[in-house]
């Protein structure tokens, strides 16, 4: 008998798609809910069209590096 509804239950999960949408949000679904609405407000942050400026460290203008190697190139025709 318990067999009998564990089938009929199984063959509903597989076959219609608004049961399946309803248990798999259920399972995994507010997890990626709160996920999705945390990533959001970490992106939100900023206005869309702002222009975020960082600024250079101080010690990088007193490195004693002045520039990278020089390398030949042959004009390919």
């Amino acid at each position: 008998m318990l067999l009998k509804y564990l089938f009929i239950i199984t063959l509903i999960i597989l076959f219609v798609p608004p049961v399946r949408r309803f248990v798999f949000y259920l399972l995994v679904g507010r997890k990626l809910v709160k996920q999705q609405e945390e990533q959001g407000n970490k992106r939100n942050k900023t206005r869309e069209g702002e222009i975020r400026v960082d600024k250079r460290p101080e010690n990088m203008g007193n490195s004693s590096h002045k520039g990278g190697e020089y390398v030949d190139y042959e004009e390919v025709k």
